[in-house]
């Protein structure tokens, strides 16, 4: 099956632009989209993205299968400080409407230092840099607010992460508790 490209985009100025923090960037196909840090009004948004993503992909991204995300899951992925809880969300136009086509997250560990992080991107915009993307600006936000080291724990089976951690400088080892799981780690330091 050959992947459905996201829509090229006619005008970087097509984004209304939030207050506060937040990047226009353009992917490898030249198609661009809006970073920002998650905000209380994408809970919807945030909805819609899980239920479009593929079976595949919400099992990379949740170590489980889920069909749809209740509302105590968003209220946990919604409850974002910016600070020890991180979210940054990449919006573009789809079929007229503004939707999340991507998403990177980090949360504080007990040890204060360290945190753990996620990527996920919705799989017709998977493969063109947008995983990169939104992993950098979490890596730089995660430098800025003093943490040493980042992590994830992803599907073994799920090998485009381990490429994005690779080229990210993400060491990679099997879970000692679970062999079907890897453990990227990386020094923010």
């Amino acid at each position: 099956m050959t992947p459905v490209k996201p829509p090229r985009q006619s005008a970087v100025t097509s984004f209304a632009a939030p207050a506060g923090e937040h990047w226009i960037e353009a992917l490898d196909n030249g198609t661009h989209v809006l970073i920002r840090p998650l905000q209380a009004k994408d809970r919807q948004r945030e909805r819609a993205f899980i239920e479009r993503l593929s079976p595949q992909s919400r099992h990379f991204r949740f170590l489980c299968q889920i069909k749809e995300p209740g509302e105590a899951m968003l209220d946990q992925l919604m409850a974002v400080d910016q600070d020890r809880q991180t979210a940054f969300v990449a919006l573009a136009h789809v079929d007229g409407e503004l939707q999340e086509v991507g998403i990177s997250r980090y949360a504080a560990c007990a040890s204060r230092d360290e945190c753990e992080c996620a990527v996920t991107v919705l799989d017709r915009w998977q493969h063109h840099g947008l995983g990169r993307l939104l992993l950098k600006h979490l890596i730089e936000h995660a430098r800025a607010k003093g943490f040493r080291q980042m992590y994830s724990i992803d599907s073994a089976a799920n090998q485009a992460m381990r490429d994005m951690a690779k080229a990210a400088g993400f060491s990679t080892t099997i879970d000692p508790d679970d062999p079907s799981q890897v453990i990227h780690r990386l020094a923010l330091s």
